[in-house]
C-alpha cells in the first residue's frame, strides 16, 4: 500500500482534507466511498455532456459498450461471438490545422499514403496517420530508416481498422501531450485533442473485443500488431494503466500463431518478407519490454516469454528495427536475474544449500556482464542499406549504460542473498557520466530512461539528483510519454522517504515493484 501524489478527487470532491495515507485513502475508506486519485472519465450518450457538442453520438458507440470495453482484459480461448470488426467510418472529431503538430518540414511519406484508401478516410484521420508517420515512427525506434517496421505496419492498418484505429490512437494521444509541460500536474491542452484520443483508443479496444472471441481473427498478424501498440500507448498515457494485460495478451497470441512443428511450419503459407519482419520485429520487442518492465513490478507479475535467440528468431540485431537499442546479450543476462529475484522473494525460505547455489549462479551472471564488450557489439551491428549514420562512439556508450545498469541491479539481488549492502558509488557514478554523454544525443536519450531510474534508485547526492531530474525532463520534452513524469515523482518520493531511513537501504528491487501500480519505466 502507498501513499498518494496529491489529495484524492473524491475527498476534493466533499471539499474535506485528505490525509493521503494510501490508497484508497482513509478517510474514503471510513466512509465507505470509493477512493478516486483523480477525476473518473464521465461517460455520456454523445461525445459530451455540455455545449455544442452535447448529444452527438459517434455511430455505434455507448455508455454501456465503452464501459464494456474499457474492463475486459486482453484474453483468448472464449468462445467466438457472432459479430464481425467493422471497418472504418467517416468521422467529423475535431477541426485541426496541419502546422499545428509539426516542429520543421515534413517527412516525406511512404507511398503507402499516397494509397487509394487514404484517400478514402475523413480528415482527421489522414491528418492523425500523417502524424503518425513522422512523429511515432521516429518515437519508438534508435534510428529512424527507411526499414523503419513501425512505419511498415501503415500498409498492413491501411486494410485492418483495429490496428489503423490503435496507430491513429497513438497518434491523437501523443499530440494531447505535447500541451503539457513536465511540471503542471494537469494538461494544458485543448479537450478535442483528449476526446480524439479516447475515440480512437475505444474503437481499437471495441475492436479487439471481437477480435478475440474469433478464432480466425485473433489469429491475424494485425491483431497481435494492435496489441503491441496499446503498450506504447500506455506509455503515452501514464506508464501504470494496463501495459502488463497487452504484453500477456500479445504472448499468448504469438504462442497460439506459432506452429507445434516443423512439418506443420513447411505447409503453413509464407507470410510473405514485410510481415515476417514485423513478427520477428514485435516478437523481440516483446521480450525487451518484458525484460526490462520485469525489473520495476512485483515479483512474478509477468510470465517468462522465451528469448529471441531460443526461439528460431534470427540471431543477428539490427538496431534500425530496436525499440531501445539494449543488446539481447545484457537482456537474457537481466531476465535470469530478475528470476532470480522473484525465487528470493518467494513464501518459502531459501535453505543455506540453495542461497549458497543462488550466489554462484548471480556471481557467473554478473562476471558475463562485467566480461560483454561494449564496442565490438555496437561496430558489429550490420548497417541498413539508405540509413543514417549512426555514432559508434555513442551506440557503445548506450549498451554501456544498460552493463552498468545491469551490474547494479544483479549487486543488488546478490546483495539480498548474502545480506550485504554493497557499496556501489562507483558504479553509479560511472552510469551518471554515461547517462551525461548521451543527454544531447536526441536519438539515444529516448532510449535510457531504464538507466536513468536505476541511477536514480542508487544515488544519494543532490547535484546527481537534480542532473537526473533535467536528463528525465530533457526525455520528457523529447519523447512527450507521461510515464517519464511518473517515474519522476517515484524517484522524489523515494528520496525523500530513503533520506529519512539509515542506512542506506538496498530493497529497492523488491519495495519499487510494490507501489500500488505496475509501472512499466522504458
Amino acid at each position: 500500500m502507498s501513499a498518494m501524489y496529491d489529495p484524492c478527487y473524491t475527498c476534493r470532491r466533499r471539499r474535506i482534507q485528505c490525509d493521503r495515507t494510501s490508497i484508497p485513502c482513509a478517510k474514503c475508506e471510513k466512509s465507505g466511498l470509493e477512493c478516486f486519485e483523480k477525476r473518473p472519465l464521465r461517460w455520456v450518450n454523445g461525445v459530451a455532456f455540455r455545449g455544442k457538442m452535447q448529444g452527438v453520438l459517434f455511430e455505434d458507440v455507448s455508455s454501456t459498450a465503452v464501459a464494456k470495453v474499457e474492463t475486459t482484459s486482453v484474453r483468448t480461448g472464449r468462445a467466438p461471438i457472432k459479430s464481425s470488426v467493422k471497418r472504418l467510418e467517416p468521422m467529423t472529431v475535431s477541426h485541426i490545422e496541419r502546422n499545428d503538430a509539426f516542429d520543421g518540414p515534413p517527412l516525406s511519406l511512404p507511398l503507402v499514403l499516397e494509397d487509394h484508401s487514404v484517400s478514402m478516410l475523413d480528415r482527421t484521420s489522414r491528418y492523425y496517420l500523417d502524424y503518425y508517420n513522422e512523429r511515432i515512427c521516429n518515437l519508438f525506434i534508435v534510428y529512424d530508416s527507411d526499414k523503419n517496421p513501425f512505419r511498415s505496419l501503415i500498409s498492413l492498418a491501411l486494410s485492418d481498422s483495429i490496428l489503423l484505429k490503435a496507430i491513429l490512437a497513438l497518434a491523437a494521444r501523443h499530440h494531447a501531450n505535447t500541451g503539457r509541460s513536465f511540471h503542471q500536474s494537469v494538461a494544458a491542452t485543448s479537450p478535442g485533442l483528449h476526446r480524439d484520443a479516447l475515440f480512437f483508443k475505444h474503437q481499437a479496444m471495441k475492436g479487439l473485443v471481437h477480435a478475440l472471441n474469433d478464432t480466425t481473427l485473433c489469429r491475424q498478424d494485425t491483431t497481435v500488431a494492435s496489441i503491441f501498440l496499446l503498450i506504447f500507448l500506455d506509455l503515452l498515457e501514464s506508464g501504470s494503466d494496463k501495459w502488463n494485460l497487452h504484453l500477456e495478451g500479445a504472448k499468448t497470441l504469438i504462442a497460439l500463431n506459432q506452429p507445434p512443428s516443423e512439418s506443420q511450419a513447411a505447409i503453413k503459407q509464407d507470410p510473405g518478407r514485410t510481415v515476417q519482419q514485423i513478427r520477428t520485429f514485435i516478437t523481440r520487442q516483446i521480450y525487451l519490454i518484458e525484460t526490462l518492465g520485469a525489473t520495476f513490478v512485483r515479483p512474478r507479475l509477468l510470465s517468462q516469454f522465451i528469448s529471441p535467440d531460443r526461439s528460431g528468431m534470427p540471431l543477428q540485431e539490427i538496431v534500425e528495427e530496436s525499440f531501445l537499442g539494449c543488446p539481447e546479450y545484457l537482456l537474457n543476462a537481466i531476465q535470469y536475474i530478475s528470476l532470480q529475484r522473484d525465487v528470493i522473494a518467494g513464501l518459502e525460505p531459501l535453505d543455506y544449500a540453495a542461497i549458497n547455489y543462488h550466489i554462484q549462479d548471480i556471481t557467473t551472471v554478473l562476471e558475463s556482464i562485467q566480461n560483454f564488450d561494449c564496442y565490438i557489439w555496437a561496430s558489429s551491428l550490420p548497417q541498413p542499406h539508405q540509413s543514417l549514420k549512426r555514432d559508434i562512439n555513442n551506440l557503445c556508450i548506450l549498451s554501456q549504460s544498460y552493463k552498468t545498469g545491469a551490474l547494479i541491479y544483479g549487486r543488488r539481488v546478490l546483495d539480498a542473498l548474502t545480506k550485504d549492502v554493497t557499496s556501489q558509488d562507483g558504479l553509479v557514478c560511472e552510469l551518471i557520466g554515461l547517462i551525461g554523454t548521451l543527454k544531447d544525443d536526441k536519438s539515444l536519450l529516448k532510449c535510457i530512461l531504464w538507466p536513468i531510474f536505476v541511477a536514480g534508485l542508487e544515488c544519494r547526492c543532490i547535484a546527481e539528483r537534480d542532473f537526473l531530474t533535467g536528463c528525465l525532463e530533457k526525455f520528457w520534452v523529447d519523447t512527450n510519454c507521461l510515464n517519464v513524469i511518473n517515474a519522476a515523482r517515484i524517484l522524489q518520493t523515494y528520496w525523500q522517504q530513503g533520506d529519512r531511513q539509515q542506512p542506506f537501504s538496498s530493497q529497492w528491487i523488491f519495495s519499487i515493484g510494490r507501489l500500488g501500480r505496475d509501472w512499466l519505466l522504458i
